[in-house]
């Protein structure tokens, strides 16, 4: 035998494996699949566990069919091997759910072939092979080493891909149970963050997104969470928006409008996505014109004045009604002049200096306004209740009515919006 194998080779061209190395390699099959667990382990120490693991049979199983095949290949060289195709990409797939790397996945591989190359280098001494026979056979081995691989990737791949759309879903499920404020325990919300690769925080921070705003992936950390599914897009931010992620959400933006909420806990998520919507509502019609990112916690009390133009409506009708028997014009001058009060309780000279107009101009505005408010304005709750519709109606004024508001005769005239007026030579 070992005279046929040496004269098939003497020819020195490469070619195919002789059919007679079968017979050879058959009893070398169970030492060299040790000594291929022993080098993988001393190259990977983690698959010492494998080896040891549950999962160490199937493993030590895939590695055997997979020197079987080569072994059969060798004979018949166009055997099919669905078996052992498939073990391969169940390996890789196994690989990719341990969190392995593809690296190291496709280095065991490359273990294996050397251990086997040098595993037949013995036997070529032994049985006198030549070189070029043991060329033809490095060159056979790669080969086949590179199938494997290529399945292992496969499966590896595959398996990597369906964990991460698992994990997409999961986390979406995850950011929908903290902003819909459904009041889930922390420790479920803890369970399913561990097996959707995400860590709960102890405080974040929601951020409301304009509609149809898709911001780049890429872009962004790891750890924030998006629902661009919703009429309303979302993302939760881990802590606090601070600069360095700030300038991450900015750039994914791509000049799109975004209003952050309060930094909270977990519990009070749904009150941070309530605030930052109402927050861009408000951009977007004006009323705030920080951009491209507002930030609700400098806007809270714009927020609170701003958060039922309806009620505002009916306050203002209200605590204004002294002024409706007055013309357009003059109600808007003694509004004016009521709102620069209640602002500086200031003296005539002073209110003069804030409307630029003349303090004896103060003085007639505010017997005027003596006269139709009465003891109202000696009343801290009422005084307090007009200077809430006065401040509300100013930061209305920036900006067109909100939808669902109406226009009331104490509100001041559109052509007044948007500029800063002039005041009137006279009362």
């Amino acid at each position: 035998m070992p005279n046929a194998l040496h004269a098939s080779a003497s020819s020195e061209q490469l070619g195919p494996i002789p059919r007679e190395l079968a017979t050879i390699m058959w009893p070398e099959l169970p030492a060299l699949l040790d000594e291929i667990k022993t080098e993988v382990v001393r190259a990977y120490p983690e698959f010492a566990e494998v080896f040891a693991g549950p999962h160490g049979r199937f493993v030590h199983a895939a590695i055997e069919q997979s020197l079987t095949i080569f072994v059969d290949q060798v004979v018949r060289p166009s055997v099919p091997s669905p078996l052992r195709d498939e073990m391969i990409r169940t390996f890789g797939r196994f690989a990719a759910s341990r969190g392995g790397s593809l690296d190291t996945l496709r280095g065991t591989f490359r273990v294996g072939a050397r251990v086997a190359l040098r595993h037949t280098k013995k036997l070529g001494k032994r049985y006198n092979l030549s070189p070029v026979f043991m060329l033809s056979f490095a060159d056979t081995l790669f080969a086949y080493m590179d199938q494997l691989e290529a399945l292992a990737s496969e499966g590896y791949l595959q398996a990597r891909s369906s964990a991460e759309d698992n994990q997409d879903e999961l986390r979406r499920k995850i950011l929908r149970l903290i902003a819909s404020g459904s009041g889930t325990p922390r420790a479920t919300l803890v369970e399913l963050a561990e097996r959707a690769g995400w860590q709960l925080p102890e405080e974040l921070t929601l951020v409301a997104l304009s509609a149809g705003a898709h911001p780049a992936r890429t872009a962004l950390h790891g750890d924030v969470l998006m629902d661009l599914g919703d009429p309303q897009p979302y993302l939760l931010v881990p802590g606090a928006l601070h600069a360095e992620r700030q300038a991450s959400l900015v750039q994914a933006l791509g000049g799109a409008r975004a209003a952050a909420g309060p930094t909270v806990g977990p519990a009070g998520a749904a009150d941070s996505l309530r605030w930052a919507r109402q927050a861009l509502g408000l951009a977007l019609a004006g009323v705030i014109t920080e951009q491209p990112v507002v930030h609700s916690a400098d806007h809270l009390v714009t927020l609170l004045l701003m958060s039922d133009p309806a009620l505002v409506e009916l306050l203002a009708a209200r605590e204004l009604a002294p002024l409706q028997g007055h013309t357009e014009t003059r109600r808007e001058r003694l509004t004016e002049t009521l709102r620069a009060w209640l602002a500086t309780r200031g003296t005539a000279a002073q209110i003069g200096e804030v409307l630029h107009i003349h303090p004896q101009t103060v003085r007639y505005r505010m017997r005027n306004l003596d006269a139709a408010f009465g003891p109202r304005l000696a009343d801290p709750e009422r005084r307090f209740a007009t200077e809430i519709v006065l401040r509300a109606m100013r930061l209305r004024e920036r900006a067109d009515p909100l939808p669902g508001s109406s226009v009331t005769s104490a509100r001041t005239t559109p052509r007044s919006r948007g500029r800063t007026r002039r005041p009137p030579p006279a009362a």
